[in-house]
C-alpha cells in the first residue's frame, strides 16, 4: 500500500492561529495608518480654517474707525466700519447746520455710503466710545444719518448738527452701523457669529443683546468660551492694537488647534 501523507490537526491549528495573528496585525496597521491620515487631514483643515478666519477678522478690523473698537463684554468685539474718507472744506463747529460742503468721496465709497445708514465723524480723540456710538445728537463728534450726498460733495443730514472737534488735517470719515463678532460665553456654544445692521449704544451689547440683529455664522467648531479679545486703544502717538485668540476643535475628538493674531489698526487724526 502507498504511504498516506497530510497535515496533522495540531499543524492545521497552528497555521490558523498564525494566519489570525498576521491578519490582526495587518488590520491594526491599516486602521492606524488610516486614522493617522484622517487626523493629519483634520489638523491641516483646522490650520487652514484658522488662517482664513484670522484673515477675515483682520481685514474687517483694518477698515474700522480706530477709536470705536471695544471689547468690554467677554467673547465679543465691536467696531464702527469706515465706509469712506475725505477732506472737509468747512464744517459747522460754531452753529448747527443741516447742509455743508466737503471734498467729494471716491465713487466706490459713495456707493457704500448710499447703501447704508451712514454718519459722519470728525477726529474724536477726546470723546468717549459711548459718544461715538450715540444717535448723532448735537453737539458731538458723530453726525446724524446722512440724508444725501451730491456728486459735487454737498452733504445733507437728516437733522441739523454741530461738530465739537476739528481735525488737524481736516479729515472726515463716513462710518456705517456697528459690527460685532461674538461667541456666546455659556460653556457650550461652538459658533462664532458676526452681527450687523443694528443700532449703536453707549454700552457695548453682549451676545444675548444682539439676538435681533442680522447675523451670519463665521465658524461652527470653536472650543466653547475659547474666544478672547484684547484691545489697546489708539492715541495720537500710537495706533490701536487688537489681539484675539481662539481654539478650533476637531469634530470627532477633543484635539484642538489654537490660533492667535495681533492686528494693528492705523489711525489718522
Amino acid at each position: 500500500m502507498l504511504e498516506q501523507r497530510g497535515f496533522t490537526l495540531v499543524e492545521l491549528i497552528m497555521v490558523i492561529v498564525l494566519l489570525g495573528i498576521v491578519a490582526t496585525i495587518s488590520t491594526q496597521f491599516v486602521a492606524l495608518s488610516t486614522r493617522g491620515a484622517i487626523d493629519l487631514g483634520d489638523r491641516q483643515q483646522r490650520a487652514l480654517q484658522g488662517v482664513v478666519l484670522s484673515e477675515q477678522i483682520t481685514r474687517e478690523l483694518r477698515e474700522a474707525f480706530p477709536l470705536s473698537i471695544r471689547a468690554e463684554k467677554p467673547g465679543c468685539l465691536e467696531w464702527l466700519p469706515i465706509l469712506g474718507g475725505t477732506i472737509y472744506e468747512s464744517l459747522p463747529f460754531d452753529e448747527e447746520k443741516i447742509t455743508f460742503p466737503i471734498t467729494p468721496f471716491p465713487d466706490d465709497a459713495l456707493d457704500a455710503i448710499n447703501g447704508q445708514d451712514a454718519r459722519l465723524v470728525v477726529y474724536g480723540y477726546s470723546s468717549s466710545k459711548g459718544q461715538l456710538y450715540n444717535d448723532g445728537s448735537a453737539p458731538g463728534p458723530v453726525s446724524p444719518k446722512i440724508s444725501s450726498i451730491s456728486t459735487g460733495g454737498e452733504v445733507t443730514l437728516e437733522s441739523a448738527h454741530r461738530f465739537t472737534q476739528s481735525s488737524p488735517q481736516k479729515r472726515i470719515y463716513a462710518i456705517g452701523t456697528p459690527i460685532s463678532i461674538c461667541q456666546n460665553q455659556n460653556g457650550v456654544s461652538k459658533r462664532l457669529i458676526r452681527f450687523s445692521a443694528y443700532s449703536g449704544d453707549a454700552v457695548q451689547p453682549s451676545f444675548g443683546d444682539l439676538s435681533g440683529a442680522s447675523s451670519g455664522v463665521m465658524s461652527a467648531n470653536l472650543f466653547p468660551d475659547s474666544l478672547r479679545f484684547t484691545v489697546t486703544p489708539a492715541s495720537l502717538q500710537r495706533s490701536a492694537l487688537v489681539n484675539f485668540a481662539f481654539e478650533l476643535v476637531a469634530p470627532n475628538s477633543d484635539e484642538r488647534t489654537r490660533v492667535s493674531q495681533e492686528v494693528q489698526i492705523r489711525n489718522v487724526p
